[in-house]
């Protein structure tokens, strides 16, 4: 942390800047405060030059929107989005986020300050980074985001501060024409392989993370530089400095094949059972780091915003530019051996030094880009001078004979790409992904890729050259152009992590020592691209190209060559082809069986429901539809079925739906209208009836309550008086109606319920002789509210004539206690914090779970012998029917409190699945066992709608379907 600097923003919003926090490739993050409520955050800032990027602005938001998805946890939640900001009139539109500040050290420093963390400390970091990649995993996506840099230690556990290439990204820059380029900081042997990046290269990175925190080195730096690519395709890691109980899961997170690593579920179970926030309860930063954080936290509390009328104080990167020159001038006369001059104290143009040799190739930068910093965290301590055998090794950090640039292969020489706002059109010399070019279009993917998508590299064996950094990319040289000659240069390194390799023996940036080539970088020859495939309605796309490069604290001649495309996706349809099959991991969601997407054309689904195994039908405003249950394909569609209620079946071959006007039986095959029953006919004496949601049902009946408004008339006045007005009175009733025989069972007059009057009910028991109803609280009338005190009720109707038998209170059950029963007799209710159980005819208490402090019980799910339960504190468990023994309780892993997840059995009843706002969770039944997770955060288009639609899980036969708003997956369980 440091002063901010004369030329840094002071405002933000409504936060005022306080201090710089962190400075990274892509953008400063500053500690700030709300001046009104003196909240504290953590504001992410674009670098001007790089927000002026129309690819980069658009990745910059959809990688915010990934972090508001993701909120929760071990993922601080964002507080602005700065989506709104007021552009100054003489410079590009300003791009930022804010964050809530939590006191934590980068990876990075704390590995620099203690050294190597401990076994716990360790399991901890690993679990809780885990935890974040399981929920991204889970919607099919790859997160990219992981380096000791934007890994952050904090008290209570550890945090992730980067969601996406651009967060995580060791430099970025702008090219010629405005072509974005992003050197990531490793490579992974499937991207040397030229094969597709998948969730399997995040555990690869994760290892990487976990073998540098248990070490202070990475598992891959023994050997030349040169051949740091043919070490991570081929040789194994070197671990043994590793805690041996982590060795081998690390191993496994760092095997050649993506298919032998783990998933992230996996890794974060065996790393923390009881989760990573269970196991750092009581604390697990080592004293030093924890004391480093607490003094972090008393300083940013302690800062006030600078004056206006002064300058900021110097912090200590200006310290280390006071002394820039004077080092520059020591280093031109010492020799190559001593430690490079800072990023930032570099002249803003280092071709008017006269130190060093203009290359040719060179693109000139234009007048207001000036190439981005290093992170402050990222240099390296100065390195002792170099022996002359290390300096034979590799004299000058000359390149291979046989190499050449980069982007500069001799046989394609493209001219100068023209100013544009960042579409760069056809680029043969750039490896080219999926999403960045005309392509057909794809399907079956459940969400908007987080990740780049797939890449072409080199393949093991190809010939090696330094990348530039962080100039420009270079134009290819013209054939016959000499080669400028290449000076030797101390090493460099991004992410804080260690200087790996002696001085010499690293090759050298094409501007020579202290130049911006500096780095321990070794880049791949591009192959050409692939001819992209016609589509003649697709534009030409803006690319983001991301330079080969290493970085030295994560993987030393790591990189990543990619083209991200400007966000653009192919549009869902139902003729979908079969997934391909994909080995099931634990703690991953299997591969769904298909995926069905709600057309966005049409209103959101109302209401969901499973018919006879064979159909899912989907309600909404506008029409009912239904899906076929064996392949996900819509099958029809019909409009007299809008804003039904959930679908029956109404014996063998008619669906069943309720309309807000009518009752509907319908074709299962295309939808047809077999039978259709108004209100206005089927119940003449309740003129005007208004049925509200159904209560229930069972086999052919179903419960729904109703309610119409009648004119009472005023009585004649006595002689004298003056005649009353006539009364509007609503009369509610109870109904049960058969829905095979479309016949009406009986009816019961009720209280009205609370404006327009249609009561709210639901049966909690269906027993022999009665069914039990309760009404919803927010029914409820406000006389009916007084007189309960607080108590919730639960009425007896008789099954055969509907009578009323008997109202009832259950000890301090409250309003809106959850509420269910059994055929036994037998009642379950939340009661405070407990879970309580009574007779039913009698309201005697038989047994009492205690539940967690702060938390109360959701609505119980009855399983045979046991009963499910759930609690807002997000715990899901199994109690003993009889005695309320419990049997297991087991937590989400979903941080926080909030609505109680819903609970639905497979059909077998082995699998539990647990639904709420955020995941789902799926558990063994019996023994409570964690089997996977599944978080669908919806889609990265930063002008997309953020879905807050709870999850919704149906089952039939082995196979659950999960409902998010418009998406549907159907998983195979137990």
């Amino acid at each position: 942390m440091e002063a901010l600097r004369q030329d840094d923003p002071r405002r933000f919003g409504r936060f005022t800047a306080l201090a710089r926090f962190h400075e990274g490739a892509s953008a400063v993050r500053y500690v700030a405060r709300d001046a009104a409520t003196g909240e504290v955050v953590l504001v992410t800032a674009a670098r001007p030059q790089l927000a002026a990027v129309p690819v980069f602005s658009r990745r910059f938001r959809a990688e915010a929107r990934t972090a508001e998805r993701l909120a929760g946890g071990w993922v601080s939640p964002p507080v602005d989005l700065g989506e709104e900001p007021e552009a100054p009139a003489d410079g590009p539109e300003p791009l930022w986020t804010a964050a809530a500040y939590v006191p934590a050290l980068p990876l990075a420093e704390a590995v620099a300050i203690a050294g190597p963390l401990p076994e716990r400390a360790l399991r901890i970091l690993g679990a809780g980074i885990a935890e974040i990649l399981s929920r991204v995993h889970a919607s099919g996506s790859v997160l990219q985001g992981l380096a000791p840099g934007t890994v952050l230690l904090a008290a209570d556990g550890p945090r992730l501060t980067a969601f996406g290439p651009l967060g995580a990204a060791a430099s970025a820059e702008v090219g010629p024409g405005g072509q974005l380029s992003v050197r990531l900081g490793y490579l992974t042997p499937e991207q040397i392989e030229g094969k597709e990046v998948s969730a399997a290269s995040d555990l690869f990175v994760l290892g990487l993370l976990l073998a540098y925190a248990a070490t202070g080195t990475t598992p891959f730096t023994e050997g030349p530089a040169e051949e740091a690519a043919r070490r991570i395709a081929e040789d194994e890691p070197e671990l043994d400095a590793v805690p041996d109980p982590l060795r081998e899961l690390i191993a496994s997170c760092l095997a050649k094949d993506p298919a032998e690593r783990p998933a992230a579920g996996t890794v974060a179970a065996e790393l923390a059972l009881e989760g990573a926030a269970g196991l750092a309860r009581g604390g697990w930063l080592p004293e030093r780091l924890a004391a480093a954080v607490t003094d972090q936290e008393a300083r940013v509390l302690a800062l006030e915003p600078p004056e206006d009328d002064t300058e900021p104080e110097a912090g200590p990167t200006e310290a280390a530019e006071a002394g820039a020159g004077a080092a520059e001038a020591e280093a031109a006369e010492s020799g190559p051996e001593e430690t490079p001059e800072p990023e930032d104290a570099r002249p803003e143009d280092p071709r008017t030094d006269g130190a060093r040799p203009e290359d040719p190739r060179a693109v000139p930068e234009p007048q207001d880009a000036r190439t981005a910093p290093e992170p402050e965290d990222a240099r390296p301590l100065p390195v002792p001078p170099a022996d002359a055998s290390q300096t034979n090794a590799s004299p000058a950090g000359a390149p291979p004979a046989d190499a050449s640039p980069v982007n500069a292969p001799a046989s394609q020489a493209p001219t100068a790409a023209p100013a544009s706002d960042g579409d760069i059109g056809e680029d043969r010399g750039t490896t080219r992904f999926l999403n960045t070019g005309p392509r057909p279009p794809q399907s079956d993917r459940p969400t908007t890729q987080l990740a780049l998508p797939h890449e072409l590299t080199a393949p093991p064996g190809a010939a090696l050259v330094p990348a530039a950094h962080p100039m420009p990319p270079a134009l290819p040289a013209a054939p016959g152009t000499p080669q400028q000659p290449q000076q030797p240069q101390q090493p460099s390194h991004t992410q804080g992590g260690p200087a790996p390799y002696p001085a010499a023996a690293l090759p050298a940036g094409p501007a020579g020592p202290g130049g911006p080539g500096g780095g321990p970088m070794v880049s791949l020859p591009l192959p050409p691209a692939p001819a992209p495939a016609p589509d003649p309605g697709a534009s030409r796309r803006t690319l983001l190209t991301i330079a080969a490069a290493a970085v030295g604290g994560l993987v030393v001649g790591g990189g990543s060559v990619a083209a991200l495309g400007s966000g653009d996706t192919a549009a869902a349809t139902d003729d979908k082809p079969a997934p391909k099959p994909r080995r099931t991991l634990p703690g991953q969601a299997p591969e769904p069986r298909w995926i069905y997407a709600h057309p966005a054309s049409e209103s959101s689904p109302l209401t969901t429901a499973v018919w006879r195994d064979k159909l899912l039908v989907v309600t909404s405003e506008s029409q009912a539809s239904a899906v076929d249950l064996r392949t996900g394909k819509r099958l029809w569609q019909r409009a007299d079925g809008a804003k039904g209620q959930a679908a029956l079946a109404a014996g063998d071959d008619l669906v069943f739906v309720a309309s807000p006007t009518e009752f509907l039986w319908l074709s299962p095959k295309n939808g047809k209208v077999v039978h259709r029953v108004r209100y206005t006919e089927a119940f003449t004496d309740l003129p005007g009836l208004t049925v509200g949601r159904l209560a229930g049902s069972s086999g052919p009946v179903i419960w729904f309550t109703g309610s119409h408004t009648v004119t009472v008339k005023a009585p004649k006045p006595k002689k004298g008086k003056k005649k009353e007005k006539d009364k509007e009175v609503v009369q509610a009733h109870f109904f049960a109606y058969d829905i095979v025989q479309r016949k009406e069972l009986w009816r019961t007059a009720v209280p009205a319920g609370r404006s327009p009057g249609t009561p709210a009910y639901r049966v909690v028991a269906e027993r022999s002789a009665d069914v039990l109803v309760r009404q919803d609280a927010v029914s409820l009338t406000a006389a009916e509210v007084k007189a309960a005190k607080g108590k919730g009720s639960v009425r007896s109707f008789d099954q055969k004539t509907g009578k009323l038998l008997w109202t009832k209170k259950y000890g301090a059950a409250s309003l809106e206690a959850a509420t269910t029963g059994d055929e036994d007799g037998a009642l379950y209710a939340a009661v405070g914090k407990d879970l309580q159980a009574f007779e039913a005819d009698t309201t005697k208490p038989l047994w009492r779970v205690e539940g967690s402090d702060g938390s109360w019980f959701g609505t119980p799910l009855i399983a045979g012998p046991l009963i499910h339960t759930t609690e807002r504190s997000r715990l899901v468990g199994a109690v003993e029917r009889e005695s309320g023994r419990l049997v297991w309780r087991r937590s989400t892993e979903v941080p926080g409190i909030g609505n109680a997840p819903s609970l639905t059995l497979s059909s077998s009843e082995k699998t539990l699945i647990a639904a709420d706002a955020i995941q789902v969770t799926v558990f063994s039944a019996a023994d409570g066992e964690r089997l996977w997770k599944f978080q669908d955060i919806g889609s990265a288009d930063p002008k997309g709608v953020t879905v807050s639609a709870p999850y919704r899980a149906l089952t039939f036969g082995e196979t659950v379907v999960v409902q998010r708003d418009r998406s549907f997956y159907a998983f195979p369980v137990a």
